[in-house]
């Protein structure tokens, strides 16, 4: 297929952007692990001896960050869909997190069945559709969401990939239901024309998983 003028552009935005420039130099998989880095700067998530669900991992750009940062104290567990090649200290599970057996399969792997951290940088693939686009992301954020719901513990901590839109409001009124406080971080390796920003949830309210269940049922 010959590429398109879009793709050509995107291709050159990519090549020549100072944090995928950086993170070649600095042995990084991802620009995206810029990101995390100045919001755990700022916000102190990776704390040692954590147990950390990195959702949508690859390439590896936050779990190689949340790794580093726990040192040889903690647990991080990857999950995506996409292969990953192996990270030294990274538990890593190919499946769709949705998928009952990964759940299975990522229970048995934590020593408690709980984690402290839920990271997610989750994004649909683009079809150009913008209300199928909108729609497709707002279900990979509530999808995201109920993860942490049934997997943090109570004090635990939730940051997720959102991007401005239609229903955009709408979730950060769920995640103020869910968690008892909630962040926007827009770190400076995003990209100023992107609409993305991420949300942070702290400390599970009491009826967290009551509030997403009327959430997802319609009410």
């Amino acid at each position: 297929m010959k590429p398109t003028r879009t793709s050509k552009g995107w291709m050159r935005e990519h090549v020549n952007d100072p944090f995928v420039i950086k993170a070649r130099l600095e042995g990084y998989r991802s620009r995206a692990s810029y990101k995390l880095m100045e919001i755990d700067d700022r916000d102190h998530l990776l704390v040692s001896g954590m147990t950390v669900v990195d959702l949508g991992a690859t390439p590896g750009g936050w779990s190689q960050v949340a790794r580093m940062r726990l040192k040889t104290h903690g647990r991080v567990m990857a999950i995506d869909i996409l292969p990953m090649a192996p990270l030294v200290g990274v538990d890593f599970i190919q499946g769709d997190f949705n998928d009952p057996a990964v759940r299975v399969q990522l229970a048995t792997s934590l020593p408690t069945s709980q984690a402290d951290l839920v990271l997610s940088d989750l994004a649909p693939n683009i079809s150009g559709v913008a209300l199928y686009d909108q729609a497709r992301a707002t279900e990979l954020w509530e999808a995201a969401l109920e993860f942490a719901v049934n997997t943090l513990k109570q004090k635990g901590k939730f940051l997720v990939k959102v991007f401005h839109g239609s229903d955009f409001e709408g979730f950060v009124k769920l995640m103020r239901g869910v968690f008892e406080e909630v962040a926007t971080r827009k770190p400076l390796a995003s990209r100023d024309r992107s609409t993305e920003v991420y949300l942070l949830g702290k400390t599970l309210k009491p009826d967290a998983a009551a509030v997403l269940t009327r959430h997802l049922d319609g009410e």
